[in-house]
């Protein structure tokens, strides 16, 4: 499996790395909208029918959701899980103790690899999903988790921008990609990418 090399657990402290970017301002900015636009997103999916009001903590400004219940929650990943349990549904983070260590193991390798990567882990990162999706239909394999959410919302930028042919040699990714944006109240902040006999094209480009 791709992540037998697991990346370490602290994965919220990463979450706005620059990775050496060199304008770490606007990486952040942007980084920043994204999360929470995604947890927005989730709160929709989940139907959760008060919106929760978000903070930023810190120079790298980790999402920050102030709890009535307790402390406040730090960090996309604990904040998704938080808003998962809040919803009642759980199995959104695996069914038995195998998936939900293969849900955490997905949402890590979000968090730590795929955010801010270069362009060059960018097709290694591609190149090893393609390979992992080649049987199964979900990241947990035949159940649909908050792994394929939180990917989906990560990956979607990176899927939008390549090249048809760089598209063409990902078809398991692409496969789980437009499944996944298919799924119902999944896609609330992104655009649709259409997929059509085995390419994929950002819309109203196609």
């Amino acid at each position: 499996m791709m992540l037998g090399n697991r990346q370490p657990s602290e994965a919220e402290g990463n979450l706005l790395q620059d990775s050496g970017n060199s304008k770490p301002s606007l990486l952040v900015s942007g980084v920043i909208k994204m999360a929470l636009r995604e947890l927005s997103s989730l709160e929709r999916f989940l139907g959760l029918k008060k919106p929760n009001k978000y903070s930023t903590q810190g120079g790298k400004k980790v999402p920050v959701l102030q709890n009535n219940n307790g402390p406040a929650l730090i960090g996309l990943v604990t904040i998704a899980s938080h808003l998962v349990h809040e919803a009642k549904r759980a199995e959104l983070l695996g069914d038995s103790a195998e998936q939900r260590a293969v849900v955490q193991q997905w949402i890590e390798h979000r968090i730590t690899r795929l955010d801010n990567c270069s362009k060059e882990e960018v097709k290694v990162i591609l190149k090893e999903l393609n390979q992992y999706l080649e049987d199964k239909v979900y990241l947990a394999g035949n159940i649909f988790t908050l792994a394929d959410i939180l990917m989906y919302y990560g990956i979607h930028h990176i899927v939008v921008e390549l090249a048809i042919l760089e598209k063409e040699r990902y078809l398991n990714v692409t496969r789980w990609f437009d499944h996944i944006q298919h799924y119902p109240g999944i896609r609330h902040h992104l655009p649709p990418v259409v997929v059509l006999r085995n390419r994929v094209y950002p819309s109203g480009h196609h």
